[in-house]
């Protein structure tokens, strides 16, 4: 005779997901209007395209370096 009773086994609770659905879509929503913001700047004032093409590159650079650091610390 078994001296346990018989429970039900539960299955493990599911994990938290990694990330918020509503910031994903809000995230989203920004650099929509930051890029269509550019855009507009671009092609109405042509002059501002050199400067604004300087900047997006090193912003992406730091955001590149930022997100490897970030995925790094995770671990």
């Amino acid at each position: 005779m078994s001296t346990g009773t018989n429970q039900p086994q539960q299955p493990p609770a599911a994990p938290p997901p990694a990330t918020d659905p509503v910031l994903l879509l809000v995230l989203g929503i920004v650099i929509a209007l930051v890029l269509g913001a550019t855009l507009y700047l671009c092609l109405a004032h042509p002059s501002l395209t050199g400067p604004i093409g300087a900047v997006c590159g090193v912003a992406s650079a730091l955001i590149a370096a930022l997100a490897v650091a970030f995925a790094l610390r995770r671990r």
